[in-house]
């Protein structure tokens, strides 16, 4: 019965966000832009909203529905159903006392290869979930400070991060899909107006120039917003980790972490598949806009004030 809560949770949500934005459109087009002498009303098109919230959603929640079966295609990654070692056994425990702890289903948990001490979890739900750690992450933390980063990701289920960045995504890739087709179909008929007077056929090449270029500066105004909110939400399982095992622990995590890419002169690239999920990121220069992850002085400075 979960999933059938879930379901209608989400119809509902979809169905809110639809009349939302239908009437902000209607009130924008209607009333406000009229009353600066800017006449859209023949143009607006309410069929192309209700398409972008089909393409914008639609992408976006498939995503995270497989999102368990496309990390795990990703990564030379081994689950651990029955622990054979110590640290199995540490990695398997953390996470089954923390589920129990809080009344959730068991994620999945993982093990994939990788040197640069790493983490995530993903999975459509709180109870239906994975979470993997990477074979560095093993290699370059103490038993306490591998707990404190399963806690972490724990943190990010039971928040339901995955759910609420894959609302936040659909919502900015609808409104990057409708804004591009809305104002490149403006443009291209106008160009055609004044062109030959009384024509309506409108210019093809110039509608789809600037649906291009709209396109590739609204992806990217889009890709600011959800990479803030990725970096908020690290500050929260920073905190619900530091409410487990404690805050030393955590603390001790991430500057293990800050000291094996000091060592090795290696930063985790955003443009990695699972930059958003993993529990630690590159965040230097302009691209500090677009990184998932907030610096890790920032991290323990808010994680020493708890």
């Amino acid at each position: 019965m979960k999933w059938l809560k879930g379901i209608g949770l989400f119809l509902i949500a979809n169905f809110l966000i639809y009349l939302t934005l239908s009437f902000t459109a209607n009130l924008l087009i209607n009333s406000v832009l009229p009353a600066f002498g800017i006449d859209v009303r023949g143009v607006f098109n309410q069929q192309l909203l209700v398409w972008s919230l089909v393409i914008g959603f639609g992408g976006a929640f498939i995503s995270l529905a497989f999102s368990k079966q496309m990390a795990r295609a990703m990564l030379d990654c081994e689950q651990i159903t029955q622990p054979r070692s110590q640290a199995e056994h540490v990695i398997y425990g953390s996470v089954q006392e923390i589920a129990q702890r809080l009344g959730i289903t068991m994620p999945e948990v993982w093990v994939y290869n990788s040197p640069d001490p790493n983490a995530f979890a993903t999975g459509p739900s709180k109870n239906n979930s994975m979470v993997a750690v990477s074979t560095g992450l093993l290699q370059n933390l103490n038993e306490n400070e591998v707990k404190a980063v399963l806690a972490h990701e724990m943190g990010h289920v039971y928040n339901g991060d995955m759910f609420t960045t894959t609302v936040l995504a659909g919502l900015m890739n609808t409104f990057v899909f409708y804004i591009s087709n809305f104002l490149s179909s403006m443009v291209g008929q106008s160009s055609g107006q004044d062109r030959e007077e009384g024509s309506s056929a409108g210019n093809p090449i110039l509608a789809f120039v600037v649906y291009i270029v709209l396109q590739v500066v609204l992806s990217f105004l889009a890709m600011i917003v959800v990479s803030w909110h990725s970096r908020r939400r690290e500050f929260a399982a920073d905190a619900f980790s530091a409410k487990v095992y404690g805050k030393e622990s955590m603390i001790g995590a991430l500057r293990g972490i800050d000291r094996w890419v000091s060592r090795t002169q290696f930063q985790p690239s955003n443009q990695d598949a699972l930059a958003t999920m993993k529990i630690s990121g590159s965040t230097s220069g302009f691209m500090h806009l677009l990184a998932t992850h907030p610096p890790i002085e920032e991290r323990v400075a808010a994680l020493e004030q708890l």
